[in-house]
């Protein structure tokens, strides 16, 4: 078990310092961050929070996993890896022909 978790189902108007205060009740939580939109800048609905130890992870789970969070039930569970290779995106043209047919 690692420190980071993800957290998801987050209402849009929550903020970074929300969820710090809301994990913080659980342990030691070092960082929370919620991911937003590169184009819009508004919150995606998950996010991610670094506890300062697994046993504070683990407990954050059981605290949190499932419990409401600004009128939203929210989940939470161990982070994973981000797999190496960008979006996942295949690239192209997205399984179109181009227009042009034959």
């Amino acid at each position: 078990m690692g420190r980071k978790l993800y957290v998801g189902n987050l209402p849009f108007d929550a903020t970074d310092a929300d969820l710090l205060a809301l994990f913080s009740r659980a342990g030691q939580c070092e960082s929370a961050a919620i991911v937003t939109d590169r184009y819009t800048g508004r919150s995606r609905g998950f996010g991610f929070v670094e506890m300062a130890s697994t046993a504070e992870a683990a407990q954050a789970i059981e605290q949190l996993n499932g419990s409401s969070f600004m009128g939203r039930n929210i989940t939470v569970s161990e982070a994973r890896e981000q797999s190496k290779g960008g979006s996942g995106r295949q690239g192209g043209r997205g399984g179109r022909s181009g227009g042009r047919r034959f």
